[in-house]
Protein backbone atom coordinates (compact mmCIF):
# COMPACT_ATOMS: atom_id res chain seq x y z
CA UNK A 1 0.00 0.00 0.00
CA UNK A 2 1.09 3.24 -0.77
CA UNK A 3 0.47 7.15 -1.73
CA UNK A 4 -1.26 5.90 -5.43
CA UNK A 5 -3.68 4.04 -2.80
CA UNK A 6 -4.42 6.99 -0.90
CA UNK A 7 -5.37 9.08 -3.91
CA UNK A 8 -7.64 6.32 -4.94
CA UNK A 9 -9.82 6.44 -1.68
CA UNK A 10 -9.59 10.50 -1.82
CA UNK A 11 -11.28 10.56 -5.26
CA UNK A 12 -8.76 9.07 -7.95
CA UNK A 13 -8.46 11.40 -10.38
CA UNK A 14 -11.68 13.51 -8.95
CA UNK A 15 -12.95 17.20 -9.31
CA UNK A 16 -10.01 18.62 -7.35
CA UNK A 17 -7.60 17.29 -9.64
CA UNK A 18 -8.99 18.50 -12.95
CA UNK A 19 -9.23 22.09 -11.51
CA UNK A 20 -5.64 22.15 -9.87
CA UNK A 21 -4.39 20.97 -13.46
CA UNK A 22 -6.43 22.94 -15.33
CA UNK A 23 -5.40 26.05 -13.35
CA UNK A 24 -1.44 25.04 -13.04
CA UNK A 25 -1.35 24.47 -16.90
CA UNK A 26 -2.62 27.68 -17.69
CA UNK A 27 0.12 29.95 -17.49
CA UNK A 28 2.04 26.95 -20.11
CA UNK A 29 0.16 29.41 -22.65
CA UNK A 30 2.31 32.35 -21.68
CA UNK A 31 5.53 30.22 -21.17
CA UNK A 32 5.71 29.19 -24.69
CA UNK A 33 5.49 33.67 -25.13
CA UNK A 34 8.88 33.80 -22.70
CA UNK A 35 10.97 31.38 -24.38
CA UNK A 36 10.35 32.26 -28.46
CA UNK A 37 10.21 35.71 -27.25
CA UNK A 38 13.19 37.15 -28.91
CA UNK A 39 11.83 36.30 -32.32
CA UNK A 40 9.43 38.75 -32.33
CA UNK A 41 11.39 41.33 -29.57
CA UNK A 42 14.62 41.20 -31.29
CA UNK A 43 13.65 40.46 -34.72
CA UNK A 44 15.59 42.31 -37.81
CA UNK A 45 13.80 44.48 -40.16
CA UNK A 46 15.22 44.98 -43.22
CA UNK A 47 18.03 47.79 -42.95
CA UNK A 48 20.27 50.15 -45.02
CA UNK A 49 23.02 52.74 -43.72
CA UNK A 50 20.86 55.83 -43.02
CA UNK A 51 21.56 58.60 -45.74
CA UNK A 52 24.15 61.37 -44.91
CA UNK A 53 23.08 64.12 -42.70
CA UNK A 54 22.95 66.63 -45.33
CA UNK A 55 20.60 64.72 -47.77
CA UNK A 56 16.83 63.72 -47.63
CA UNK A 57 15.56 60.97 -49.68
CA UNK A 58 11.91 61.99 -50.48
CA UNK A 59 13.32 65.47 -51.65
CA UNK A 60 15.84 64.10 -53.70
CA UNK A 61 13.22 61.93 -55.17
CA UNK A 62 10.75 64.72 -55.83
CA UNK A 63 14.30 66.92 -57.18
CA UNK A 64 15.31 64.07 -59.49
CA UNK A 65 11.82 62.27 -60.55
CA UNK A 66 12.48 58.88 -59.38
CA UNK A 67 11.31 56.52 -57.13
CA UNK A 68 13.25 56.20 -52.88
CA UNK A 69 14.41 52.69 -54.62
CA UNK A 70 15.90 53.87 -57.71
CA UNK A 71 18.06 56.88 -55.67
CA UNK A 72 19.16 54.56 -52.47
CA UNK A 73 21.37 52.94 -55.42
CA UNK A 74 23.20 56.23 -55.62
CA UNK A 75 24.18 55.90 -52.02
CA UNK A 76 24.31 52.22 -51.06
CA UNK A 77 26.12 49.18 -52.96
CA UNK A 78 24.66 46.05 -53.66
CA UNK A 79 25.71 43.04 -51.43
CA UNK A 80 27.49 40.58 -52.78
CA UNK A 81 24.31 38.16 -53.94
CA UNK A 82 24.20 41.48 -56.36
CA UNK A 83 19.87 41.07 -55.66
CA UNK A 84 19.78 43.79 -53.01
CA UNK A 85 21.56 46.13 -51.02
CA UNK A 86 24.08 45.97 -48.85
CA UNK A 87 23.09 46.58 -45.39
CA UNK A 88 25.99 47.51 -43.58
CA UNK A 89 28.27 49.83 -46.00
CA UNK A 90 27.50 52.82 -47.66
CA UNK A 91 29.23 54.98 -50.72
CA UNK A 92 31.78 57.54 -49.34
CA UNK A 93 30.63 60.16 -51.74
CA UNK A 94 26.70 59.50 -54.00
CA UNK A 95 27.07 58.06 -57.59
CA UNK A 96 24.99 59.82 -59.43
CA UNK A 97 26.21 58.64 -62.50
CA UNK A 98 24.05 55.29 -61.38
CA UNK A 99 21.16 57.06 -62.04
CA UNK A 100 21.62 56.63 -65.98
CA UNK A 101 20.13 54.45 -67.36
CA UNK A 102 22.64 52.79 -69.09
CA UNK A 103 25.45 53.33 -66.83
CA UNK A 104 28.31 50.95 -66.80
CA UNK A 105 30.33 51.74 -63.36
CA UNK A 106 31.82 48.89 -61.92
CA UNK A 107 30.49 49.64 -58.37
CA UNK A 108 32.91 47.17 -56.57
CA UNK A 109 35.49 49.70 -57.18
CA UNK A 110 33.96 52.75 -55.79
CA UNK A 111 34.98 53.15 -52.06
CA UNK A 112 32.34 52.10 -49.80
CA UNK A 113 32.20 52.98 -45.55
CA UNK A 114 30.26 51.70 -42.39
CA UNK A 115 26.88 53.61 -41.48
CA UNK A 116 28.63 56.48 -40.16
CA UNK A 117 25.09 58.35 -39.59
CA UNK A 118 23.19 54.47 -38.10
CA UNK A 119 20.39 52.36 -40.08
CA UNK A 120 17.54 53.38 -41.62
CA UNK A 121 15.08 50.39 -40.63
CA UNK A 122 11.55 49.33 -42.49
CA UNK A 123 8.72 49.08 -40.51
CA UNK A 124 6.47 47.07 -42.81
CA UNK A 125 6.92 44.10 -40.61
CA UNK A 126 8.08 45.50 -36.83
CA UNK A 127 6.96 48.76 -35.77
CA UNK A 128 9.75 48.86 -33.23
CA UNK A 129 12.32 46.10 -31.55
CA UNK A 130 15.37 45.83 -29.36
CA UNK A 131 17.29 45.92 -32.51
CA UNK A 132 16.56 48.80 -34.44
CA UNK A 133 16.13 50.74 -31.17
CA UNK A 134 19.38 50.12 -29.95
CA UNK A 135 20.73 49.40 -33.33
CA UNK A 136 22.09 45.54 -32.74
CA UNK A 137 22.84 45.06 -36.62
CA UNK A 138 26.28 44.59 -38.86
CA UNK A 139 28.92 44.80 -36.22
CA UNK A 140 26.82 44.50 -33.70
CA UNK A 141 24.37 41.73 -34.47
CA UNK A 142 26.00 39.07 -32.03
CA UNK A 143 23.98 41.39 -29.68
CA UNK A 144 20.67 40.10 -31.19
CA UNK A 145 21.71 36.09 -29.97
CA UNK A 146 23.18 37.33 -26.85
CA UNK A 147 19.64 38.51 -25.25
CA UNK A 148 18.26 34.92 -25.87
CA UNK A 149 21.51 33.57 -24.51
CA UNK A 150 21.38 35.65 -21.47
CA UNK A 151 17.56 34.71 -21.16
CA UNK A 152 18.37 30.80 -21.45
CA UNK A 153 21.20 31.30 -18.70
CA UNK A 154 18.68 33.01 -15.99
CA UNK A 155 16.72 29.71 -16.87
CA UNK A 156 19.57 27.46 -16.23
CA UNK A 157 20.40 29.41 -12.92
CA UNK A 158 16.67 29.42 -11.74
CA UNK A 159 16.89 25.30 -12.78
CA UNK A 160 19.73 25.04 -10.38
CA UNK A 161 18.50 27.27 -7.56
CA UNK A 162 14.53 27.03 -7.64
CA UNK A 163 15.13 23.28 -8.37
CA UNK A 164 16.98 23.15 -4.82
CA UNK A 165 14.58 25.52 -3.00
CA UNK A 166 11.37 23.57 -3.79
CA UNK A 167 12.78 20.02 -2.09
CA UNK A 168 13.18 22.10 0.69
CA UNK A 169 10.48 24.91 1.49
CA UNK A 170 8.00 22.99 -1.24
CA UNK A 171 6.85 23.15 -4.59
CA UNK A 172 3.62 25.67 -3.68
CA UNK A 173 5.50 28.32 -2.08
CA UNK A 174 8.22 28.60 -5.10
CA UNK A 175 5.86 27.88 -7.90
CA UNK A 176 3.68 31.23 -6.37
CA UNK A 177 7.11 33.23 -5.50
CA UNK A 178 8.02 32.15 -9.31
CA UNK A 179 5.08 33.87 -10.70
CA UNK A 180 4.86 36.91 -9.21
CA UNK A 181 9.23 37.20 -10.21
CA UNK A 182 7.95 36.99 -13.93
CA UNK A 183 5.20 39.13 -13.59
CA UNK A 184 6.94 42.00 -11.53
CA UNK A 185 10.64 42.03 -14.12
CA UNK A 186 8.62 41.34 -16.92
CA UNK A 187 6.70 43.75 -16.86
CA UNK A 188 9.85 45.95 -16.04
CA UNK A 189 11.80 44.78 -18.70
CA UNK A 190 9.35 46.83 -20.80
CA UNK A 191 10.66 50.24 -19.52
CA UNK A 192 14.38 49.48 -19.88
CA UNK A 193 16.50 52.60 -20.85
CA UNK A 194 19.31 50.46 -21.88
CA UNK A 195 20.46 47.06 -23.94
CA UNK A 196 22.26 46.40 -20.29
CA UNK A 197 19.23 47.11 -18.09
CA UNK A 198 16.77 44.64 -20.61
CA UNK A 199 19.39 41.52 -20.44
CA UNK A 200 19.47 41.77 -16.61
CA UNK A 201 15.82 41.83 -16.65
CA UNK A 202 15.56 39.24 -19.32
CA UNK A 203 18.04 36.96 -17.13
CA UNK A 204 15.74 37.47 -13.96
CA UNK A 205 12.81 36.40 -15.63
CA UNK A 206 14.39 33.30 -17.02
CA UNK A 207 14.76 32.39 -13.47
CA UNK A 208 10.72 32.63 -12.88
CA UNK A 209 10.34 30.94 -15.94
CA UNK A 210 12.26 27.89 -14.77
CA UNK A 211 10.80 27.62 -11.45
CA UNK A 212 7.41 28.06 -13.04
CA UNK A 213 7.77 24.68 -15.11
CA UNK A 214 9.78 22.90 -13.04
CA UNK A 215 7.39 23.40 -10.13
CA UNK A 216 4.37 23.28 -11.85
CA UNK A 217 5.19 19.78 -13.29
CA UNK A 218 5.88 18.51 -10.05
CA UNK A 219 2.92 19.66 -8.18
CA UNK A 220 0.44 18.07 -11.07
CA UNK A 221 2.53 14.52 -11.73
CA UNK A 222 2.40 13.90 -7.64
CA UNK A 223 -1.50 14.88 -7.29
CA UNK A 224 -2.20 12.72 -10.29
CA UNK A 225 -3.06 8.74 -10.10
CA UNK A 226 -0.39 6.70 -11.43
CA UNK A 227 -3.02 5.64 -14.48
CA UNK A 228 -3.81 9.21 -15.78
CA UNK A 229 0.20 10.70 -16.11
CA UNK A 230 0.57 9.97 -19.60
CA UNK A 231 -3.23 11.61 -20.79
CA UNK A 232 -3.02 14.40 -18.27
CA UNK A 233 0.82 14.93 -18.85
CA UNK A 234 0.37 14.99 -22.69
CA UNK A 235 -2.65 17.66 -22.75
CA UNK A 236 -1.14 19.44 -20.70
CA UNK A 237 1.46 20.38 -22.84
CA UNK A 238 -0.94 21.47 -25.44
CA UNK A 239 -1.19 24.67 -23.64
CA UNK A 240 2.50 25.56 -24.31
CA UNK A 241 1.59 24.37 -28.32
CA UNK A 242 -1.37 26.68 -28.35
CA UNK A 243 1.21 30.15 -25.99
CA UNK A 244 3.31 29.38 -29.73
CA UNK A 245 0.33 30.33 -31.81
CA UNK A 246 -1.46 32.91 -29.15
CA UNK A 247 2.52 34.55 -29.61
CA UNK A 248 2.25 35.36 -33.13
CA UNK A 249 -1.23 36.83 -32.93
CA UNK A 250 0.13 38.95 -30.38
CA UNK A 251 3.36 40.28 -31.80
CA UNK A 252 1.31 40.66 -35.49
CA UNK A 253 -1.06 43.13 -33.74
CA UNK A 254 1.28 44.81 -31.51
CA UNK A 255 4.76 44.96 -33.73
CA UNK A 256 6.33 47.30 -30.81
CA UNK A 257 9.03 45.46 -28.38
CA UNK A 258 7.58 46.98 -25.38
CA UNK A 259 4.04 46.85 -25.95
CA UNK A 260 4.47 42.94 -26.88
CA UNK A 261 6.57 42.14 -23.43
CA UNK A 262 3.85 43.99 -21.05
CA UNK A 263 1.11 41.64 -22.33
CA UNK A 264 2.72 38.72 -22.59
CA UNK A 265 3.74 39.19 -18.38
CA UNK A 266 1.19 41.10 -17.06
CA UNK A 267 -1.24 37.78 -17.01
CA UNK A 268 1.39 36.45 -14.12
CA UNK A 269 -0.07 38.80 -11.85
CA UNK A 270 -3.88 36.81 -12.75
CA UNK A 271 -1.85 33.78 -12.27
CA UNK A 272 -0.14 34.58 -9.39
CA UNK A 273 -3.63 35.99 -7.83
CA UNK A 274 -4.76 32.19 -7.87
CA UNK A 275 -2.26 30.20 -7.17
CA UNK A 276 -2.89 30.42 -3.35
CA UNK A 277 -6.04 28.62 -4.09
CA UNK A 278 -3.23 25.50 -4.48
CA UNK A 279 -2.05 22.85 -2.49
CA UNK A 280 0.88 22.12 -1.49
CA UNK A 281 2.29 18.44 -2.30
CA UNK A 282 1.26 15.73 0.14
CA UNK A 283 3.99 13.52 -0.63
CA UNK A 284 6.76 16.12 0.17
CA UNK A 285 4.80 17.27 3.47
CA UNK A 286 5.25 13.66 4.82
CA UNK A 287 8.87 13.83 3.67
CA UNK A 288 9.63 17.03 5.34
CA UNK A 289 7.62 15.62 8.74
CA UNK A 290 4.73 17.48 8.07
CA UNK A 291 2.07 14.40 8.40
CA UNK A 292 -0.62 16.58 10.16
CA UNK A 293 -0.54 19.22 7.07
CA UNK A 294 -0.53 16.43 4.84
CA UNK A 295 -3.62 15.04 6.63
CA UNK A 296 -5.24 18.26 6.37
CA UNK A 297 -4.69 18.83 2.13
CA UNK A 298 -5.94 15.37 1.82
CA UNK A 299 -8.99 15.57 3.65
CA UNK A 300 -9.65 19.08 1.70
CA UNK A 301 -9.12 17.09 -1.96
CA UNK A 302 -11.69 14.01 -0.45
CA UNK A 303 -14.24 17.18 0.31
CA UNK A 304 -13.72 18.61 -2.85
CA UNK A 305 -13.49 14.71 -4.88
CA UNK A 306 -16.99 14.62 -2.92
CA UNK A 307 -15.79 11.96 -0.74
CA UNK A 308 -16.58 13.64 2.78
CA UNK A 309 -16.78 9.47 4.39
CA UNK A 310 -12.65 9.54 3.71
CA UNK A 311 -12.03 12.57 5.93
CA UNK A 312 -13.34 10.18 9.26
CA UNK A 313 -11.82 7.14 7.79
CA UNK A 314 -8.64 8.94 6.86
CA UNK A 315 -6.29 9.00 10.12
CA UNK A 316 -2.77 9.97 11.03
CA UNK A 317 -2.18 5.76 11.75
CA UNK A 318 -3.82 5.46 8.19
CA UNK A 319 -1.33 7.67 6.70
CA UNK A 320 1.57 6.43 8.24
CA UNK A 321 0.46 2.79 7.55
CA UNK A 322 0.55 4.24 3.91
CA UNK A 323 3.73 6.14 3.90
CA UNK A 324 6.08 4.27 6.31
CA UNK A 325 9.16 3.90 3.64
CA UNK A 326 8.92 7.39 3.02
CA UNK A 327 8.26 8.44 6.61
CA UNK A 328 11.55 6.84 7.32
CA UNK A 329 13.21 8.08 4.34
CA UNK A 330 12.66 11.78 5.60
CA UNK A 331 15.24 11.24 8.43
CA UNK A 332 18.06 11.78 5.30
CA UNK A 333 18.85 14.80 3.57
CA UNK A 334 19.48 14.68 -0.10
CA UNK A 335 21.86 16.64 -2.32
CA UNK A 336 22.66 16.88 -6.29
CA UNK A 337 25.52 14.44 -5.29
CA UNK A 338 23.17 11.70 -4.54
CA UNK A 339 21.76 12.08 -8.28
CA UNK A 340 25.42 10.56 -9.11
CA UNK A 341 25.95 8.13 -6.07
CA UNK A 342 24.10 4.71 -6.48
CA UNK A 343 24.54 2.97 -9.64
CA UNK A 344 21.03 3.05 -10.81
CA UNK A 345 20.83 7.26 -10.05
CA UNK A 346 24.24 7.55 -12.09
CA UNK A 347 22.80 6.10 -15.05
CA UNK A 348 19.33 7.49 -14.97
CA UNK A 349 21.13 11.19 -14.74
CA UNK A 350 24.12 10.31 -17.28
CA UNK A 351 20.90 9.35 -19.68
CA UNK A 352 18.57 12.12 -19.33
CA UNK A 353 21.54 14.84 -19.26
CA UNK A 354 21.87 13.61 -22.72
CA UNK A 355 18.22 13.51 -23.59
CA UNK A 356 17.49 16.97 -22.81
CA UNK A 357 20.51 18.61 -23.83
CA UNK A 358 19.93 17.31 -27.33
CA UNK A 359 16.37 18.08 -27.57
CA UNK A 360 16.49 21.24 -26.24
CA UNK A 361 19.62 21.79 -28.61
CA UNK A 362 17.99 20.95 -31.86
CA UNK A 363 14.18 22.76 -30.70
CA UNK A 364 16.35 26.05 -30.24
CA UNK A 365 18.14 25.46 -33.44
CA UNK A 366 15.24 25.20 -35.30
CA UNK A 367 12.90 27.63 -33.45
CA UNK A 368 15.30 30.55 -33.10
CA UNK A 369 15.55 31.38 -36.35
CA UNK A 370 12.20 31.65 -38.08
CA UNK A 371 13.65 34.98 -40.30
CA UNK A 372 15.51 32.45 -42.62
CA UNK A 373 12.32 30.41 -44.10
CA UNK A 374 12.05 33.49 -46.10
CA UNK A 375 8.13 33.99 -45.52
CA UNK A 376 6.81 35.69 -42.62
CA UNK A 377 7.83 35.29 -39.62
CA UNK A 378 4.14 35.74 -38.28
CA UNK A 379 2.78 32.64 -40.46
CA UNK A 380 6.08 30.17 -39.27
CA UNK A 381 5.05 30.78 -35.47
CA UNK A 382 1.88 29.87 -36.62
CA UNK A 383 3.02 26.82 -38.81
CA UNK A 384 5.53 25.56 -35.87
CA UNK A 385 3.20 25.90 -33.22
CA UNK A 386 0.57 23.98 -34.94
CA UNK A 387 2.71 21.31 -36.12
CA UNK A 388 2.72 20.10 -32.46
CA UNK A 389 -0.69 19.09 -32.02
CA UNK A 390 -0.13 15.94 -34.49
CA UNK A 391 3.65 15.41 -33.00
CA UNK A 392 2.23 15.30 -29.51
CA UNK A 393 -1.03 13.23 -30.56
CA UNK A 394 1.46 10.94 -31.97
CA UNK A 395 3.50 11.12 -28.37
CA UNK A 396 0.55 10.29 -26.37
CA UNK A 397 -0.21 6.99 -28.73
CA UNK A 398 3.11 5.93 -28.38
CA UNK A 399 3.48 6.77 -24.67
CA UNK A 400 0.54 4.60 -24.11
CA UNK A 401 0.97 1.82 -25.81
CA UNK A 402 5.16 1.35 -26.46
CA UNK A 403 6.19 3.14 -23.33
CA UNK A 404 8.74 6.09 -22.17
CA UNK A 405 11.84 4.53 -23.44
CA UNK A 406 10.42 3.08 -26.93
CA UNK A 407 8.96 6.70 -27.17
CA UNK A 408 11.51 8.87 -26.36
CA UNK A 409 13.80 7.05 -28.15
CA UNK A 410 11.76 7.11 -31.80
CA UNK A 411 11.28 10.48 -31.43
CA UNK A 412 14.99 11.80 -31.04
CA UNK A 413 15.86 9.56 -34.19
CA UNK A 414 13.04 10.33 -35.71
CA UNK A 415 13.72 14.41 -35.59
CA UNK A 416 17.37 13.24 -36.44
CA UNK A 417 16.39 11.69 -39.38
CA UNK A 418 14.24 14.81 -40.71
CA UNK A 419 17.23 17.30 -39.70
CA UNK A 420 19.71 14.90 -41.72
CA UNK A 421 16.87 15.15 -44.49
CA UNK A 422 16.69 18.67 -44.79
CA UNK A 423 20.72 18.88 -45.54
CA UNK A 424 19.91 17.06 -48.96
CA UNK A 425 17.33 19.49 -49.97
CA UNK A 426 18.05 22.05 -52.67
CA UNK A 427 18.42 25.81 -51.59
CA UNK A 428 16.10 26.45 -53.91
CA UNK A 429 13.11 24.32 -52.65
CA UNK A 430 12.39 26.49 -50.09
CA UNK A 431 9.19 24.92 -49.29
CA UNK A 432 10.00 21.38 -49.14
CA UNK A 433 12.88 22.68 -46.13
CA UNK A 434 10.04 24.35 -44.36
CA UNK A 435 8.26 21.51 -44.32
CA UNK A 436 10.70 18.89 -43.03
CA UNK A 437 12.25 21.56 -40.69
CA UNK A 438 8.58 22.26 -39.42
CA UNK A 439 8.51 18.11 -38.94
CA UNK A 440 11.65 18.31 -37.18
CA UNK A 441 10.15 20.77 -34.90
CA UNK A 442 7.20 18.99 -34.29
CA UNK A 443 9.55 15.66 -33.36
CA UNK A 444 11.40 17.47 -30.83
CA UNK A 445 8.20 18.59 -29.80
CA UNK A 446 7.07 15.29 -28.81
CA UNK A 447 10.63 14.57 -27.06
CA UNK A 448 10.12 17.66 -24.54
CA UNK A 449 6.56 16.30 -23.94
CA UNK A 450 8.31 12.56 -22.97
CA UNK A 451 11.28 14.18 -20.97
CA UNK A 452 9.22 15.88 -18.88
CA UNK A 453 6.54 12.74 -18.25
CA UNK A 454 9.94 11.21 -18.06
CA UNK A 455 11.21 12.25 -15.58
CA UNK A 456 9.58 13.45 -13.30
CA UNK A 457 8.40 9.47 -13.16
CA UNK A 458 12.19 8.28 -13.27
CA UNK A 459 13.41 10.14 -10.06
CA UNK A 460 12.32 9.64 -6.68
CA UNK A 461 10.18 11.97 -4.25
CA UNK A 462 12.86 12.65 -2.15
CA UNK A 463 15.11 14.16 -4.96
CA UNK A 464 12.62 14.65 -7.57
CA UNK A 465 12.36 18.17 -7.90
CA UNK A 466 16.61 18.89 -7.32
CA UNK A 467 16.24 15.94 -10.69
CA UNK A 468 14.60 17.86 -12.79
CA UNK A 469 16.29 20.88 -12.04
CA UNK A 470 20.15 19.07 -12.24
CA UNK A 471 19.00 17.94 -15.62
CA UNK A 472 17.15 20.48 -17.20
CA UNK A 473 20.06 22.13 -16.80
CA UNK A 474 21.31 20.60 -19.55
CA UNK A 475 18.73 21.68 -21.48
CA UNK A 476 18.99 25.37 -20.63
CA UNK A 477 22.81 24.82 -21.84
CA UNK A 478 21.43 23.47 -24.89
CA UNK A 479 19.01 26.25 -25.56
CA UNK A 480 21.88 28.60 -24.87
CA UNK A 481 24.54 26.73 -27.33
CA UNK A 482 21.90 26.20 -30.11
CA UNK A 483 22.15 30.08 -31.64
CA UNK A 484 25.72 29.94 -31.36
CA UNK A 485 26.07 26.86 -33.42
CA UNK A 486 23.80 28.64 -36.53
CA UNK A 487 26.80 30.76 -37.11
CA UNK A 488 28.49 27.81 -38.74
CA UNK A 489 26.64 28.08 -42.11
CA UNK A 490 28.79 30.82 -42.89
CA UNK A 491 31.64 27.75 -42.92
CA UNK A 492 29.63 25.17 -44.28
CA UNK A 493 25.35 25.50 -45.04
CA UNK A 494 24.88 21.89 -43.61
CA UNK A 495 27.45 22.30 -40.60
CA UNK A 496 24.45 23.32 -38.23
CA UNK A 497 22.06 20.46 -39.63
CA UNK A 498 25.00 17.63 -39.18
CA UNK A 499 25.20 19.22 -35.32
CA UNK A 500 22.09 19.15 -34.59
CA UNK A 501 21.02 16.23 -35.92
CA UNK A 502 24.26 14.03 -34.62
CA UNK A 503 23.32 15.67 -31.35
CA UNK A 504 19.85 13.76 -31.34
CA UNK A 505 21.36 10.40 -32.50
CA UNK A 506 23.52 10.31 -29.62
CA UNK A 507 20.93 11.23 -27.25
CA UNK A 508 18.68 8.09 -28.93
CA UNK A 509 21.22 5.60 -27.63
CA UNK A 510 21.61 6.89 -24.70
CA UNK A 511 18.11 6.91 -23.89
CA UNK A 512 18.03 3.39 -24.92
CA UNK A 513 19.08 2.30 -21.56
CA UNK A 514 17.07 4.25 -19.52
CA UNK A 515 14.08 2.27 -17.49
CA UNK A 516 10.62 1.74 -18.43
CA UNK A 517 8.22 3.53 -16.37
CA UNK A 518 5.09 3.13 -18.19
CA UNK A 519 1.89 1.88 -15.11
CA UNK A 520 4.27 2.24 -12.69
CA UNK A 521 3.94 3.76 -9.05
CA UNK A 522 5.97 6.68 -8.81
CA UNK A 523 9.16 6.13 -6.76
CA UNK A 524 9.40 7.79 -3.43
CA UNK A 525 13.02 6.32 -1.89
CA UNK A 526 16.63 5.90 -3.78
CA UNK A 527 15.86 2.72 -2.37
CA UNK A 528 13.11 2.38 -4.95
CA UNK A 529 15.11 3.34 -7.88
CA UNK A 530 17.72 0.41 -7.17
CA UNK A 531 15.38 -1.88 -6.77
CA UNK A 532 13.33 -1.76 -10.15
CA UNK A 533 16.68 -0.85 -11.73
CA UNK A 534 18.46 -3.71 -10.67
CA UNK A 535 15.44 -5.73 -10.57
CA UNK A 536 15.64 -7.44 -7.38
CA UNK A 537 13.61 -6.90 -4.27
CA UNK A 538 13.99 -7.31 -0.96
CA UNK A 539 12.53 -10.29 0.37
CA UNK A 540 11.45 -10.78 3.84
CA UNK A 541 13.20 -8.04 5.46
CA UNK A 542 12.34 -6.02 8.13
CA UNK A 543 12.56 -2.46 7.76
CA UNK A 544 11.25 0.52 10.12
CA UNK A 545 9.06 -2.56 11.44
CA UNK A 546 7.02 -3.17 8.23
CA UNK A 547 7.50 -6.59 6.45
CA UNK A 548 8.43 -6.86 2.85
CA UNK A 549 6.93 -9.78 1.41
CA UNK A 550 9.19 -11.21 -1.24
CA UNK A 551 7.79 -10.51 -4.79
CA UNK A 552 6.62 -6.78 -6.15
CA UNK A 553 7.48 -4.09 -3.84
CA UNK A 554 5.46 -0.69 -4.42
CA UNK A 555 7.82 2.66 -4.77
CA UNK A 556 5.17 4.21 -2.92
CA UNK A 557 5.09 2.31 0.13
CA UNK A 558 5.88 -1.14 1.43
CA UNK A 559 3.31 -4.30 0.95
CA UNK A 560 1.55 -5.49 3.74
CA UNK A 561 0.26 -8.71 2.30
CA UNK A 562 1.04 -10.68 0.14
CA UNK A 563 -2.52 -10.52 -2.22
CA UNK A 564 -1.52 -6.51 -3.02
CA UNK A 565 1.99 -7.58 -4.39
CA UNK A 566 0.31 -10.06 -6.79
CA UNK A 567 -2.39 -7.51 -7.83
CA UNK A 568 0.04 -5.30 -8.99
CA UNK A 569 2.06 -8.69 -10.64
CA UNK A 570 -0.87 -9.09 -12.66
CA UNK A 571 -1.53 -4.76 -13.79
CA UNK A 572 1.79 -4.89 -14.73
CA UNK A 573 1.65 -8.28 -16.51
CA UNK A 574 -1.74 -6.60 -18.33
CA UNK A 575 0.21 -3.51 -19.57
CA UNK A 576 2.40 -5.96 -22.09
CA UNK A 577 5.42 -4.09 -21.16
CA UNK A 578 8.77 -5.29 -19.16
CA UNK A 579 8.03 -3.17 -15.48
CA UNK A 580 12.33 -2.49 -15.20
Amino acid sequence: MGFTDLLEEVGGFGRYQWIHVTLISFPGLMMASQNLLNNFISGIPTHHCSLPSNHSLHNLSLSYQVDEKQLLRVFIPPDSSGSRLDRCRRYVEPQWQLLAANSSANVSMLPTEGCMDGWTFDRSEFLATTVSEWGLVCSLRPLKQMIQTIYMGGVLTGAIIYGGLSDRFGRRSVLIWSYLQLGVLGCSSALSPSYTAYCIFRFLSGMAVSGIILNGVSLKVEWIPTKSRTLVGTLTSFFFTFGQMILAGLAYWLRDWRKLQVVVCAPQFLFFTYSWWYSESARWLVLNRRSEDALKTLHRVARINGKPEMINKLTMEVLHSHMSKEIESSHSSFTAFDLLKTRGMRRISICLIAVWFSTSFAYYGLAMDLQKFGVSIYLMQIIFGAVDFPAKLFALAILSFLGRRVSQVCCLFLSAAIIFANIFVPTDMQTLRTVLACLGKGFTSASFTTVYLYTGELYPTVIRQTGMGFVSTMARVGSMAAPAVLILDEVLPALPSLVYGGSAVLAGCFACFLPETLNMPLPDTIEDVEEKWSGRSSASTQKGGVSRKEGVVSSDGVMSDESVALKELKETEGSGLNAL
